[in-house]
């Protein structure tokens, strides 16, 4: 997980997904792989992505970070695009 991190860090982002995507193939039930993944997509920009990564974490663990994460974002989708709402 260090050297994801690292990556993510260092925003190399698609290469550090490519490493969750394994990962998670291995280890199915692991929440601080959703939970990174999830920030990966966020780093691009990619929201829905973002957000499906973050409920997978809190189905697995609910005390994983992810669920804060989740909520910032969503403030942050409420705040910026409250235009989608009203279509």
């Amino acid at each position: 997980m260090e050297e994801i991190r690292k990556l993510l860090r260092e925003n190399r982002i698609e290469e550090a997904i490519g490493k969750l995507d394994a990962m998670l193939e291995q280890e199915p039930t692991s929440d601080e792989a959703f939970y990174l993944r999830g920030n990966a997509y966020r780093k691009l920009g990619d929201f829905q992505q973002a957000l499906n990564n973050y409920l997978s974490a809190m189905e697995l663990n609910p005390k994983s970070p992810a669920r804060q994460a989740h909520d910032m974002l969503m403030e942050i989708l409420d705040f910026y695009y409250k235009e989608m709402y009203n279509q």
